[in-house]
This record gives C-alpha cells, structure tokens and sequence, in this order.
C-alpha cells in the first residue's frame, strides 16, 4: 500500500505544531504558515530544503536512519512518534518483507497461552491483535468486556466497540482518553503493517460510521501505550481502577497480552472478587435438564 499520503500528513501536521519560539527562531511579522516553514526544518534537519520537501511529499523509501533522526529532533518528535517515522520509512522500502500477519477470524490461541491466560486469575488477562481483537481470553478478561463481547459480528473488537456501541461512553469514565489511545494504536499498527487489508476495512468502517473516529484519525497523534492505570465503570460492579502491563509476545509477533490488576485490599479489589463471582454464575455449565440445543443456541462468550 501506498504510504506517501500517511507520511506528507504526519509531517506537516508535526511541523505545523512547532513554533519558531519553540526552536530559537525569529516569529517575524508576516508569517502565513502555521508552525514551521519547510526551510526552518530542512535547516533545523541539516538537509537541502530540495530533500526535505521530497520526503515531506511522501518520498521517504531508502531516507537514512541519520537523517530520519535528524528530522525527529528538528519536529521535537517524542519516542512513540519518532518510532511512527521509522515505521512509516521502513514500510515504504519496496525491498521490505512484509510483517506475518493472521486472520483473526481463523487464528486461535494455542492451549499452553489458554493455560496461562486461565491461571491469572484475580485480574481479567487477554491477548489482542494490533486491530484490537481480542483473541484469547481468561474468564474474567470475558466478564469485564461482556459487552464487548455481546456485540454483533467477529471477532470481538475492541475499537469497533469504543467507537460504535453506545454502552462504551459508560463502560470508560474518561472516554475522550480511551478514543484517543485506540486511534494511537491502531494508527501505529498501520504503519507498521500497511498491507493489512483487515486492518484498512476496519479503520475504513469507522471512519464511515464514526464522526469521533475520523477527527481524531485526521490529527495523527501516536503514543505509547504499554503500562498504568485506568477507571471503569462495569455494568455489573461498578467503579473499578486498575493497573495494566502490556507485553509484546515473543513467540506471536504482532500480539500483545494485557494484565489487569487492582491494588491489594482496594475497592476495586474486592469490585474484581465480585465480578469473578458473578462471572462464575452467569457463565457456568448449563445445568442438569438444559438441551445441548439450548446450549448451543445460548453459547458463552
């Protein structure tokens, strides 16, 4: 896929947040440019004003490490969009293998990572593709995203759910902040893996449906999202904050297992204990006297 698009974009709206102050340049009285003029970063870069608009124009195949450095720090880009830059360089090299890719639609979990997913069992543990489906999960991963779960179509998407289902503006306290990681990440997989078409349909039907999606999308922002804390608000428990790990797996490249955990002796502790009991319940067995065709026509999630 043709990358120069993503990259002319995300240049200009990086140069455009730097200001001249920002740099120890001269404001002047008759800037018509927002930011930075193409010859201050060519300047600030060390690079021919030529070459600087070549890239900025999308012709980033075969640029340098050095120089993509040289740009990162003359944009004062921070690590996650200085990675995006290198991302976004490395995918427009036509000599480039293709990263390995998976149909979330047929791909499953291998059992020894169902085992270990079932043995965290005081915090939902899951493991998501770089389009946020989720594709394996403990019981309690199953419980705390129920309406995830609950939504039409597969696989279960956590996107697709924070964008396009209502309950999400509960679900996340703080949604604005939520929206803004789900584009983040899905915007960096996009430039590492641009010749995912599954990715592309989904990034595609949320720009359709979704006004929220597509203004954020359209502000290029990228950013690290590995560990902290967050707040919920379950339909079941209510209020819980927990901390999170996410940890790239070494032997699925391109996934990525999240831990949830409440601080011992918390309420959101003992919301988690609830939740597992509920979980136990709702989730349980059909009993002695249900059909197996009732079963099937009501599967878990």
């Amino acid at each position: 896929m043709d990358n120069r698009a993503e990259v002319r974009e995300f240049l200009s709206s990086r140069r455009g947040k730097i200001s001249p102050e920002m740099v120890g340049l001269p404001t002047g009285a008759n800037r018509r440019v927002k930011g930075l003029r193409r010859i201050e970063v060519a300047t600030l870069a060390g690079v021919s004003i030529e070459y600087y608009t070549r890239i900025e124009r999308g012709a980033i195949s075969g640029v340098s490490p050095e120089i993509l450095d040289s740009l990162a720090k003359a944009l004062q880009l921070d690590d996650a969009e200085r990675a995006y830059l290198f991302d976004l360089a490395h995918a427009a090299n036509p000599v480039a293998r293709p990263p390995r890719r998976r149909n979330p639609k047929t791909w499953r979990a291998h059992q020894s990572l169902q085992w270990v997913l079932d043995a965290v069992v005081a915090g939902p543990a899951f493991v998501r593709n770089g389009r946020m489906d989720l594709v394996a999960a403990n019981p309690l991963a199953r419980a705390f995203y129920k309406d995830v779960y609950d939504m039409p179509g597969q696989p279960p998407n956590i996107a697709r759910y924070t964008f396009l289902d209502d309950r999400a503006h509960d679900f996340y306290p703080d949604w604005g902040l939520f929206a803004e990681v789900t584009v983040a990440i899905l915007r960096i997989e996009a430039s590492r893996d641009p010749h995912n078409k599954e990715l592309h349909d989904l990034i595609g039907e949320l720009s359709t449906r979704s006004d929220e999606f597509r203004r954020r999308w359209s502000a290029h922002n990228v950013r690290h999202h590995g560990a902290g804390s967050k707040t919920f608000n379950h339909p079941v428990v209510g209020e819980l904050t927990l901390a999170y790990e996410g940890l790239e797996m070494a032997a699925e490249p391109g996934l990525t297992m999240t831990i949830y955990a409440a601080e011992p002796g918390s309420k959101s502790e003992e919301a988690m204990r609830l939740l597992a009991s509920w979980a136990a319940t709702e989730f349980a067995a059909p009993t002695a006297g249900v059909s197996s065709r009732e079963s099937a026509e009501h599967p878990l999630p």
